[in-house]
């Protein structure tokens, strides 16, 4: 792991950490925030067949312990991709129930608001390259196309000599 990865992973996933611990410590205050995302989204994970609680105050801990587990795994480099794609799935819910400035009346908590939401969409999109950093390795994609072209270059080759094994056996028949 280069050293940035080992500084900037840290970094990344101290505001999931803090954040969630936060959350849990008010998990009621969260979850009247959060209501308006989860009645909407719950009926439709549901519907969907996922088991999710109904209880914004249940969903607002899962969304927490989440974070926080996958916030350390981050954190500590095990399951760096894996962790930062559940973080920034996790955020998604959380910034629609957490910063809906577009609700707000008051001018300066609008502005807040709307930095916060920003703030969130920029955290995903860190969350989306970190997700996708193969530590330059090469990815899942490169290697099935590798593993193809190298299938296609050994099946030109097995044809090759099949086709010149049978010309010398008819040349041998004659």
């Amino acid at each position: 792991m280069t050293v940035s990865r080992m500084i900037a992973r840290p970094m990344l996933a101290s505001i999931f950490v803090v954040g969630a611990a936060t959350a849990l410590k008010n998990s009621a205050g969260t979850a009247a925030k959060a209501d308006p995302v989860t009645s909407r989204l719950v009926p439709l994970l549901q519907k969907a067949g996922v088991p999710v609680p109904e209880d914004p105050e249940t969903l607002v801990k899962l969304n927490a312990g989440v974070q926080i587990a996958a916030g350390l795994a981050l954190a500590t480099g095990r399951a760096p991709r894996l962790s930062a794609g559940v973080l920034a799935a996790s955020l998604v819910p959380t910034t629609a129930a957490g910063h809906r400035f577009w609700e707000a009346d008051d001018p300066a908590q609008r502005t807040q608001q709307k930095l916060h939401f920003f703030k969130n969409v920029s955290l995903i999109g860190g969350l989306i390259i970190a997700s996708g950093d193969t530590e330059g390795r090469p990815g899942v994609a490169w290697r099935a196309r590798r593993a193809a072209k190298d299938a296609r270059r050994e099946a030109g080759r097995l044809a090759h000599d099949a086709r010149r094994e049978a010309r010398l056996a008819a040349a041998r028949v004659h």
